[in-house]
């Protein structure tokens, strides 16, 4: 069984005692297929493979399945599968230290980056996973696995164990990327908005049609992360121009780089460091300024006409300077 989603998603951060909110954005076919995957696989025991680009929000499902599941109360951990050297400590876990009576562990066992993981260790682990057929006389904990790559790839590449592979994949959830899905970037901004400024104990900022704009036109290739992260700078900074310059900064080196020359010499490589150093000392100075433009230029030492054509060059004209 496999469901692709074709939107965005977003997941409360849980709360001790309370009720599990709604965790979906958007109120699309897609979203509202999301949620109904969600509720009907929660219940049951079957593994489940969340594949997608980094930042598209695969441990956020896993930990919403876990929440939804009879095994809620019961603890939830994560395996970095990259850092992952030896299955020892893992399997004492899973089958239960002498001094706890051996029952096993019997929570939600999330296998992040899976494809990470060592070739070597790999039969190894399915000997130390707990069979959801109940063969094995280890209670089964649940499996959620995630990965950033295409893992039937690996295996027709024969660098992921076939065996392995259909062990994890008894479900697979294909998470987009945010760029597939921009028509929720509005509500995902306002949701992360309302998020950090009750963390902060700020205003809410109210985004711009300018700002929104930029928002939808980036490509935000570290997805939904990335623009959280970006909301999140606006909020504690109290000021959006920041965020926006990068976001065209970074937009303007990802042009430069995929449509440059080959090669690049030392020169261009110096240049494209100083001009990044130019950039971060003239934010620094304008969010310490509160963003007065003269202000800014006595402290940079350069005239108030010098300021306004760098703002240019970074991505920040006069209009939205003021």
């Amino acid at each position: 069984m496999e469901l692709k989603v074709t939107e965005a998603m977003v997941v409360e951060e849980p709360l001790a005692g309370a009720e599990v909110r709604p965790f979906v954005c958007g109120s699309s076919p897609a979203m509202q297929a999301l949620e109904r995957f969600v509720e009907d696989i929660a219940p049951t025991d079957i593994p489940v493979l969340l594949q997608g680009e980094s930042g598209t929000g695969k441990e956020v499902i896993a930990l919403e399945l876990h929440r939804r599941s009879r095994r809620s109360q019961q603890p939830f951990i994560k395996v970095n599968c990259a850092a992952l050297t030896d299955l020892q400590t893992l399997d004492r876990l899973l089958r239960g230290e002498p001094e706890s009576g051996g029952h096993g562990f019997s929570g939600t066992l999330f296998l992040d980056e899976v494809a990470e993981l060592d070739p070597a260790l790999q039969p190894k682990l399915l000997h130390v996973l707990p069979e959801s057929n109940g063969n094995r006389s280890l209670p089964a904990a649940r499996l959620i696995c995630s990965t950033s790559r295409q893992l039937e790839e690996l295996v027709r590449a024969g660098r992921f164990r076939e065996e392995l592979f259909y062990r994890i994949n008894g479900v697979c959830l294909r998470l987009p990327p945010l760029r597939h899905c921009k028509k929720d970037i509005p509500l995902l901004a306002e949701h992360f908005l309302r998020k950090y400024a009750e963390l902060f104990g700020r205003p809410q900022p109210v985004l711009t049609s300018r700002t929104l704009r930029a928002l939808m036109e980036y490509a935000w290739p570290g997805n939904i992360r990335e623009l959280e992260n970006t909301v999140k700078k606006m909020v504690a900074l109290g000021d959006e121009r920041a965020a926006l310059a990068e976001l065209n900064w970074q937009a303007t080196a990802v042009r430069s780089e995929n449509g440059g020359a080959k090669g690049i010499s030392l020169k261009e490589a110096a240049r494209a460091a100083s001009r990044q150093a130019e950039r971060e000392l003239i934010l620094k100075v304008l969010t310490r300024t509160r963003w007065n433009r003269k202000r800014a230029a006595q402290e940079l030492q350069i005239s108030y006409k010098a300021l306004l054509y760098k703002l240019k060059q970074i991505g920040l004209d006069e209009s939205t300077a003021t």
